[in-house]
């Protein structure tokens, strides 16, 4: 039986539907975070949707309040079969971002799971729910092919990543020996291609902080007074357009990386970024020297997320007098993360724009990147190609962000990553999915994965 057992177990929760079914339950708990009176709910999500299954297949559970008021709940789970085995840490979020009821296309409910030819449809489909669900069935597989993983494993379940996983640092710090493993084994963000395995150690990291120019109280009428007060929002698009050149690259050199070394080029070298799913990527916007799998995995980005003056819907003849936006800056390892925001105050000065006051960061993630030589990475390569018959995509971190740097710098662990979504899924917007098709074949090279983990 051995490998082929378990995998099959995989395909056949998947093709009986029931993974449907659980996603289902899962996404119909409305966890969004970022809104404050959801505390209650990420509790429940916890209690009924991960807790009961977790005791079911054998582990010790326990649900722990954030030591941060401004974060959600944990859930850490224990299973351990033998001390001589290798414990392997698998981490989740179960927290989203807001539904954005309305702008789904045929009006469908975020927090209804719809199928649509090779796609789910939901909140938390792709971010995380349907990643950490695949993760946890596949381990259910394996115990029911074989009675046992052959490994000890930890789960710990955190739901405010989405607000910047407050109080997570804090919280491992206090509970390292229960968190103890020798790897960390998770899936979040999306796999370069959707019909190929993708592993990534590590992430960007992400600061995102406003730009306002406040010059007076109210808006005044444009004919009296047009031509006579300064403009707030012509003079902070002035200084958005000193961040970045007119093809996005950056000006600021404190910004700019030092650590785009021939080896990270070597590994990035032909990894198709290129995609037939979702937007088409601009030829000519980034950095102009470097490919555009460096400029999204070893590259720095400048965004401007949100801007704001007066009222699109319903502008007045009227000179506003406070114009604010919030941006972000996506990093790699090798900036300098003290000098983000004093070098674009120092610019933005330099640049004759100092009445642009620049607020203090908020909901930083680190940036962090693994060997892509270490054993733990070619374990888990080679037991994805035996299992998949493909070598899987291997980047030296994602291009979005996560706090990975708790794991590799509160816990110490090496850290690799198994997406499965795609870059197209629309996570953090309307019309959120999986395909059904990545998610089957997930499930089965989980439990393979899992497997000869126990085997190894």
């Amino acid at each position: 039986m051995g490998k082929a057992a378990a995998t099959a177990a995989a395909a056949q929760y998947f093709d009986s539907g029931q993974f449907q079914t659980e996603l289902a339950a899962m996404v119909a708990h409305p966890t969004t975070s970022q809104v404050a009176e959801a505390g209650e709910r990420l509790s429940i999500y916890l209690s009924e949707q991960i807790e009961p299954r977790l005791v079911a297949m054998g582990c010790d559970v326990l649900l722990h309040d954030n030591p941060d008021p401004a974060g959600g709940p944990f859930l850490t789970a224990t299973r351990l079969e033998d001390t001589a085995k290798p414990t392997v840490l698998i981490y989740g979020h179960g927290d989203v971002t807001h539904g954005q009821a309305g702008e789904w296309v045929n009006e469908m409910d975020p927090f209804v799971l719809t199928q649509d030819g090779d796609r789910f449809y939901g909140r938390g489909t792709a971010d995380n729910k349907g990643q950490h669900l695949i993760n946890i069935a596949a381990l259910e597989a394996v115990l029911q092919s074989q009675g046992k993983l052959g490994f000890n494993v930890k789960i710990v379940m955190e739901m405010s990543e989405e607000i910047g996983s407050p109080g997570l640092g804090a919280f491992f710090e206090a509970h390292k020996e229960l968190l103890s493993a020798d790897v960390l084994i998770a899936s979040d963000g999306p796999r370069l291609q959707p019909d190929t395995p993708t592993m990534f150690m590590g992430s960007r990291g992400a600061v995102d902080f406003d730009l306002t120019v406040d010059l007076r109280e109210g808006a005044h009428h444009s004919g009296n007074w047009g031509g006579l007060l300064a403009d707030p929002v012509q003079i902070l698009s002035h200084a958005i357009s000193t961040i970045c050149d007119a093809r996005g690259q950056l000006q600021i050199e404190a910004w700019k990386p030092d650590s785009l070394t021939p080896a990270v080029r070597a590994a990035l070298d032909g990894l198709p970024i290129l995609s037939d799913s979702g937007p088409q990527i601009y030829p000519d916007w980034g950095e102009a020297t470097l490919t555009p799998a460096e400029r999204a995995y070893a590259w720095n980005s400048f965004a401007v997320l949100a801007i704001s003056s007066g009222d699109i819907n319903a502008p007045q003849n009227a000179i506003n007098g406070i114009a604010r936006t919030r941006c972000q800056l996506r990093f790699v390892v090798g900036t300098d993360t003290d000098q983000i925001v004093p070098a674009l105050r120092q610019h933005l000065i330099d640049h004759g724009f100092g009445s642009v006051q620049v607020s203090e960061p908020e909901g930083a993630f680190q940036a962090t990147r693994l060997d892509p030589d270490h054993p733990w990475v070619a374990r888990v390569a080679a037991s994805i190609t035996d299992t998949t018959g493909q070598i899987p995509h291997i980047l030296p971190n994602l291009a979005g962000s996560l706090p990975n740097a708790c794991f590799t710098e509160t816990l110490e662990l090496p850290t690799v990553w198994v997406p499965h979504s795609y870059r197209g899924c629309s996570q953090h917007a309307p019309n959120e999915h999986v395909l059904k098709s990545t998610c089957r074949d997930a499930l089965i090279l989980m439990a393979g994965l899992w497997f000869d983990i126990g085997h190894g």
